[in-house]
């Protein structure tokens, strides 16, 4: 009997594998987590004091891990700066930055802590991934010696990075990806040399990660699925929503449509500095999301996803986005048009005056066509029909192309591009399109109080972005939303270095 039962808990453990690795589908989570912040200051604080902050918010982000691993879920994601937050200077992140090795070292800090040197942050997370069992994923900073003998070592000889890990249900560091693209106010982190495509195998799908700003870009957002054909992205973020493109859950849910795969978004919750919308998105549109701009309270998500969306029977056909619009010619009244800024980007808009219509709009070499039918057109709203092609940013430029119908904040067309989040209009119906020179196209469509619109559009082969039944609610925008990666200008600070 005892050669029996000592081999009985590796049975279960081989039978539990074996239904892992036939599972079509997995559990998800991720958690928008209200950080608690550092007092600003321009100099380091002690380690301990560091420590101390770091361990207030892992204290919190543990209680939703352990929430999501007894639900079930397999790996739970949460937030880009979600352990110490953002107010630093190069100098005074130092106390919370940590090494963190290259995961090819075989490494679970939960059972081995001090193997490369003082590693609290990473041994808590790693035993929380372990008692767990489940998938973690977390953003912390990582630091680097570097000397003389190296010309791009930075006069305070270290390289400083933003840095994702990911710990295994046994707590085993099995990622790790310093963020390519900074946002304009990290300067608390160095670029790395190079961009780094960081992929690693689970019973239920082939993960990539990146961090926040590097959705926009190809490296390293496009290689991840294009090139090395993930099923899932990892996105931890930290961010701002700005209107009327770019609000976290229509641009991350649009970005997941776009490029076929599953995003797991958790967002930081900061509603002074714009910051909240987390969600878990497929190919098809949202599985689930959170928007909340009134509260300062966390919030976590859990949806059971498909483990490869590719093999999915209702995963998306291949489109041709510029198809239809091609064939589009020119309507009276073409001329019509009025310039107005989206932010920055000054777009050729058409004011829709009919409750119903046929209009195009030329900006560039992008041509945006829309039929529609407004079903309770109010009097005080105005809609119009807008067109942009050329590079987005003040110091880092990016090439976009969009075709949005929006709504403006007033009947006063200088208003159009601005801000808005609500509306009375429902549409009957809606179809646009574009004659864009990119295959990356995302197509968004939100509703008023910066909702979505999950089933209620889809977007036919021939790259039109058409409303399935009406809007369901009022409508404020409905966007293509273009990136043309390969005319966008080199990087003015990652290509001095």
């Amino acid at each position: 009997m005892l050669p029996s039962q000592a081999l009985l808990p590796a049975v279960v453990f081989a039978l539990a594998a074996l239904r892992a690795l036939a599972s079509d589908t997995f559990l998800a989570a991720v958690y928008e987590h209200a950080v608690i912040l550092p007092h600003p200051t321009q100099e380091p604080v002690p380690a301990s004091d560091a420590l101390a902050l770091m361990n207030r918010n892992m204290d919190v982000l543990e209680g939703a891990i352990k929430e999501a691993a007894q639900q079930g879920a397999h790996i739970i994601v949460t937030p880009e700066d979600g352990i110490y937050g953002w107010r630093f200077t190069r100098e005074s992140i130092y106390p919370y930055l940590e090494d963190i090795p290259d995961p090819a070292v075989n490494w679970i800090p939960c059972t081995d802590p001090s193997r490369f040197g003082p590693a609290p942050v990473q041994e808590r997370l790693s035993c929380m991934a372990r008692n767990n069992s489940i998938y973690v994923v977390a953003n912390i900073g990582d630091k680097k010696p570097c000397n003389s003998s190296d010309p791009k070592c930075p006069r305070d000889s270290r390289y400083q990075y933003n840095t994702d890990v990911v710990f295994d249900t046994q707590g085993k560091l099995v990622a790790r990806y310093h963020k390519y693209n900074l946002f304009r106010s990290e300067t608390q982190f160095d670029y790395p040399k190079e961009p780094e495509a960081v992929t690693f195998e689970t019973p239920f799908g082939k993960f990539g990660i990146f961090t926040c700003f590097d959705i926009l870009f190809y490296e390293p957002a496009v290689v991840l699925v294009s090139k090395m054909q993930v099923d899932t992205v990892l996105f931890p973020t930290a961010w701002m929503n700005v209107l009327p493109f770019l609000t976290a859950i229509e641009f991350h849910s649009a970005w997941a449509m776009g490029m076929g795969v599953n995003l797991l978004s958790a967002n930081t919750h900061n509603t002074t500095k714009a910051m909240t919308g987390d969600g878990l998105f497929t190919p098809e549109g949202p599985a689930a999301y959170h928007y909340d701009s009134d509260t300062e309270e966390g919030c976590l998500l859990l949806a059971e996803l498909s483990a490869h969306p590719r093999l999915s029977p209702t995963y998306p056909p291949a489109i041709n986005w510029s198809l239809y619009a091609t064939t589009i010619k020119k309507f009276p009244g073409e001329n019509d048009t009025f310039l107005g800024a989206v932010r920055k980007d000054i777009f050729t808009f058409r004011e829709l005056r009919n409750k119903d219509g046929n209009y195009t709009v030329y900006q560039g070499d992008l041509c945006c066509h829309l039929v529609y039918q407004m079903s309770n057109k109010s009097r005080d709203e105005v809609y119009v029909l807008g067109a942009f092609d050329g590079l987005h940013g003040s110091l880092i430029k990016y090439h976009w192309q969009i075709c949005t119908l929006l709504k403006c904040p007033s009947t006063n067309l200088s208003t159009c591009g601005q801000p808005v989040e609500t509306a009375q209009t429902k549409f009957e119906m809606f179809s646009l399109s574009g004659t864009f020179g990119t295959s990356y196209i995302f197509p968004e469509v939100l509703y008023s109080g910066v909702q979505l619109a999950p089933g209620e559009f889809e977007v036919l082969r021939d790259g039109r972005l058409k409303s399935k039944h009406g809007t369901s609610k009022q409508l404020v925008t409905v966007t293509l939303f273009g990136r043309l990666y390969e005319k966008d200008q080199p990087h003015p600070l990652r290509n001095s270095l």
